[in-house]
């Protein structure tokens, strides 16, 4: 899917023309991809990420990590909507294991990690070619069993252990992603295919989730949030990694 063919206003068509041609002038760019909300129709301009693989010809050196870092920080100095652009780099010929770390942009740092299975699905299932190859030409196809594999490990070993640390949901972010991953989850495990967040929302409902925690994700996605005291970002804390973690107990139990 080119970039021409995405639903998305005139200020993100500009951002990603601009990184676009940004990274071309600092690496020996191959293809860049968009996934995620992007790709899939469930891009809110402002609230999602923009979720982006580049594929390099080199691996990238010092001086171009350096170069990424500063392009990565005036992007967002100048585009508002750029805090929320992610992007992992990965070197050509090193895209088949799913292991392996590549060098990756997200949340304000570089730092290394592995494109993950889901990620790779979403890549061969519709994922948006901004330039270069379309990603289901590059990237190995992700079977129903290692991306089961990899979604029940994510439960058990990530979001599980950290359903007992209190601090961590007394954040939007924890809230949001630990209540979508395990709706998410769910259906990918039962149907093998991925939802949008949106859908995700739906199911979340469906599956029993606390409903005053699914309307907060609701209205901070896509409506308009209302401010939570202490109190209130306590108990919704509490609602929400309580619900996750006898959601995931059920989810593996099955």
């Amino acid at each position: 899917m080119p970039l021409e063919y995405l639903s998305v206003s005139d200020d993100v068509t500009r951002l990603l023309g601009r990184f676009a041609a940004d990274i071309r002038g600092a690496l020996p760019l191959v293809a860049l991809w968009a996934h995620g909300s992007l790709a899939f129709g469930d891009f809110v301009p402002g609230r999602s990420d923009l979720d982006l693989v580049a594929l390099t010809g080199a691996p990238v050196t010092g001086a171009q990590r350096t170069e990424l870092h500063g392009l990565h920080e005036t992007l967002i100095a100048d585009e508002p909507l750029a805090a929320g652009l992610h992007c992992a780099y990965v070197v050509s010929g090193e895209q088949a294991d799913p292991s392996r770390t590549h060098l990756t942009w997200a949340h304000g740092e570089l730092f290394d990690r592995p494109v993950s299975q889901v990620t790779r699905r979403e890549l061969g299932d519709g994922g948006a070619c901004l330039f270069g190859p379309a990603p289901e030409t590059v990237i190995p196809a992700v079977t129903d069993t290692e991306l089961a594999a990899y979604v029940r490990a994510d439960l058990r070993d990530y979001w599980y252990p950290r359903t007992s640390r209190a601090d961590l949901w007394l954040r939007d972010i924890w809230v949001d992603l630990g209540i979508l991953t395990l709706a998410r989850a769910h259906v990918t495990l039962r149907e093998g295919r991925l939802i949008t967040k949106r859908e995700a929302l739906d199911v979340a409902s469906a599956m029993g989730a606390p409903a005053e925690v699914v309307g907060d994700i609701c209205d901070r996605r896509y409506r308009t949030a209302r401010p939570l005291s202490a109190q209130q970002r306590a108990r919704r804390g509490e609602l929400a990694s309580t619900y996750i973690r006898a959601g995931i107990d059920r989810t593996l139990g099955d």
